[in-house]
């Protein structure tokens, strides 16, 4: 389903593991963004009503076999576009321009030189900057009609713009933060170049999918599994507010829950939204199927399977309660992002269920049509319409966390009592980070329980043989990549020493950093 109103700068992804970076740069500067794939005809990119297209980087070599190819026609469309890396090369080729080896690759900061001072896009910025590389061909000689605007040692043609055509493009990469005023550059070519007035916020986002979930669903009643995350919260919230109590959402406690999450869903979210919800405790079946399971692999099966039965069940008492009262259960809820689907091919896909648990869809006698109010949205504005929303903060920043929940974090079997352990250690660490301020700063702090462990340690006068705690603090802006967080010395100490002295079982605590790759996130 796609509702939005506003009308889309196109980034083309030719390959580049930047596209989605440059989509949240441009709307980050208010102009709304969509991904488009370099295959997609010049005719349906206009079909899309376009207000500029941007290039994105890709392959190292436009001359490379098979690498992807510009069409000339897209120039020729009065569209403004602005090309980055590969897209300006591949611009550059296009529009008659020469692309040549230059025996001079530059790959990371690279000193930038403006050498056009009435540049549109390097308007009031310095003339020298440091930028971001990663080219091994440049541009030798700019196609007819453009201006060139600055040059570095390997690229003679580091930048150039036609602005009575409104194209541009810079041989750097922009949307990456080492670039200087990077930001910047985009922003002109938006603002001046293209003559986009930036408008557009996720704050439009509530507004327009109210709109829309409104003529989709009219008066049919719709269901939503709300795990607690950020995530199913707001698609579950938006959707609430456009349809009232015909929507019903089942939260199923697994028994695998971090400490205090079902009360923020039971307590917390219900009287921030006011939604009806049905509780499902289901912790004994769970742990019941768990028992004397350690293979991480198969732990996530026995979870995904019991979840979707579970959901399945109560999904079958609300319709059935719905038919009592002569009405049906025609829509399900799912918290998609935009880079789901960007990464499932632009999502034409299935209506699986796409919980957090990631597990499969529902019998042919459970069949809903889907709403997915949060399909054009990255994961930063998601969250800032969930502050919009009024909820909670603490469901809105909250870490991502496993479908399969504690029992991925604990190496070994699972338990109640290990549960127990592992749950009181996450709730010190959580506490801990949150009180020193940098809880935001982290993408994801995973702690795992080293249960079949045991580590000699000393307490009083005595020798203990508790199990180790793992913490695995991580930044990321993508999820692909991580580093390990630097968080302060004393915060760790702090941690440690709680955990040690308030957690029976725990007699030593351990920091991992190892930056993913080479590990991964998750321990399991």
């Amino acid at each position: 389903m796609s509702t939005v109103s506003h009308r889309p700068v196109l980034v083309v992804d030719f390959g580049a593991q930047y596209a989605q970076l440059i989509a949240r740069r441009v709307r980050e500067a208010r102009v709304y963004s969509e991904i488009v794939p370099s295959t997609m005809p010049v005719e349906e990119m206009l079909a899309k009503d376009p207000v500029a297209v941007i290039l994105s980087g890709g392959p190292s070599s436009v001359y490379a076999d098979g690498a992807p190819q510009v069409d000339g026609a897209l120039f020729a469309t009065g569209v403004p576009t602005f090309g980055i890396c590969y897209g300006f090369q591949a611009m550059a080729l296009a529009l008659g321009g020469e692309v040549a080896r230059t025996g001079l690759s530059e790959f990371g900061r690279t000193p930038l030189t403006v050498t056009e001072p009435s540049s549109a896009i390097f308007s009031g910025l310095p003339a020298s900057s440091s930028v971001w590389m990663s080219h091994g061909d440049a541009v030798h000689r700019a196609p007819e009609g453009f201006t060139v605007t600055a040059v570095t040692d390997g690229a003679p043609v580091a930048a150039f713009e036609d602005t009575a055509r409104g194209l541009a493009g810079v041989q750097f990469h922009p949307e990456v933060l080492h670039s200087e005023n990077g930001q910047k550059v985009l922003e002109h070519f938006l603002y001046t170049v293209a003559g986009i007035e930036p408008t557009w916020t996720s704050a439009n986002v509530i507004d327009e999918q109210v709109e829309a979930i409104r003529a989709q669903v009219g008066d049919k009643l719709v269901i939503c599994g709300l795990s607690g995350g950020v995530d199913s919260a707001v698609a579950a919230a938006l959707v609430h507010k456009a349809v009232g109590d015909n929507l019903t959402c089942v939260f199923v406690d697994h028994g695998l829950l971090r400490k205090g999450e079902r009360e923020q869903v039971e307590t917390d979210y219900v009287a921030a939204t006011g939604i009806r919800l049905k509780v499902v405790d289901a912790s004994d079946r769970f742990l019941d199927e768990l028992d004397g399971v350690t293979d991480p692999e198969e732990k996530r099966k026995i979870i995904g399977r019991l979840f979707i039965r579970v959901f399945e069940d109560a999904a079958r008492e609300v319709v059935a309660e719905a038919g009592s009262h002569g009405q049906e259960v025609e829509f399900l809820v799912q918290g998609t992002l935009y880079p789901d689907v960007v990464e499932s091919g632009g999502g034409t896909g299935t209506a699986n269920i796409k919980s957090h648990h990631n597990v499969g869809g529902l019998p042919d006698d459970l069949q809903f049509s889907l709403v997915e109010p949060l399909r054009t949205l990255f994961k930063d504005e998601v969250r800032a319409v969930g502050e919009q929303l009024g909820l909670p903060s603490e469901m809105v920043w909250r870490h991502p966390f496993p479908g399969p929940g504690l029992a991925i974090r604990i190496v070994g079997a699972v338990s109640r009592e290990r549960l127990d352990v592992l749950r009181e250690a996450d709730a010190i660490v959580r506490e801990e980070t949150a009180a020193a301020g940098v809880d935001r700063d982290i993408w994801q702090l995973p702690v795992v329980l080293l249960a079949d462990v045991r580590s000699v340690g000393v307490q009083g006068d005595g020798r203990t043989y508790g199990h180790p705690i793992v913490l695995r603090p991580v930044s990321s802006e993508d999820a692909m990549t991580a580093d390990w967080s630097r968080l302060p010395y004393d915060l760790l100490g702090r941690i440690s020493t709680r955990i040690t002295n308030e957690v029976p079982e725990i007699n030593r605590v351990t920091l991992d950093i190892t930056s993913k790759p080479p590990g991964t996130i998750e321990w399991e």
